[in-house]
């Protein structure tokens, strides 16, 4: 018996590499994110941090509607 090969080899060639290529992207961008990421946005003291629940007029709503 002879070993018989698939006629369109274009078809799986071109999904390989289009699936090596698109993990070779998702690398590049998780490598230039993971960077970003460790930095903190913003540094908050500790006389900013007391005190910061304020019952807003949207806060009140909820409370009111949210009643049983």
């Amino acid at each position: 018996m002879q070993d018989q090969q698939p006629k369109n080899l274009k078809r799986r060639g071109f999904l390989l590499a289009a699936g090596v290529g698109s993990a070779g992207a998702v690398a590049l961008v998780a490598s230039r994110v993971g960077k970003d990421a460790a930095k903190p946005l913003t540094t908050v003291s500790a006389e900013e941090k007391t005190g910061s629940y304020a019952e807003t007029p949207h806060i009140s709503n909820y409370y009111r509607t949210a009643r049983v």
